[in-house]
């Protein structure tokens, strides 16, 4: 089994950062890519970020500016840092990894349980 494993999500005012992290482990032959969601309450979960293996990257217009999505293969982990945050960014952010658990499987989309992220005004 494959799991994905958020952290580094928590409250800060407008203009502050943070760093959230995602680690995935199980059976893991290789990741095509990780990405970073979120989910507002009453609103669509929507990307954030993505990253492929070979290290193309994908921003949604909001994020472009001011977050920065990275990966460290050796350790299936995605970085998400985010700067200038505003209020409109607070919400659930979710960790996405494209995943071939064996040599002989297809691959899965698996989800992590997600990590708050509030910004206060």
């Amino acid at each position: 089994q494959v799991q994905l494993v958020e952290s580094g999500g928590g409250l800060v005012q407008a203009g502050g950062s943070l760093r959230l992290s995602c680690a995935a482990s199980g059976s893991i032959f290789s990741i095509d890519s990780m990405g970073w969601y979120r989910q507002a309450p009453g609103k669509q979960r929507e990307l954030v970020a993505r990253i492929t293996s070979g290290g193309s990257t994908n921003y949604a217009d909001s994020a472009k500016a001011r977050f920065t999505i990275s990966r460290d293969n050796a350790k299936n982990t995605v970085y998400l840092q985010m700067n200038t945050l505003k209020p409109e960014d607070t919400a659930v952010y979710y960790c996405n990894a494209v995943i071939r658990p064996t040599n002989i499987s297809p691959t899965f989309s698996y989800w992590g349980q997600g990590t708050q992220v509030t910004v206060s005004s």
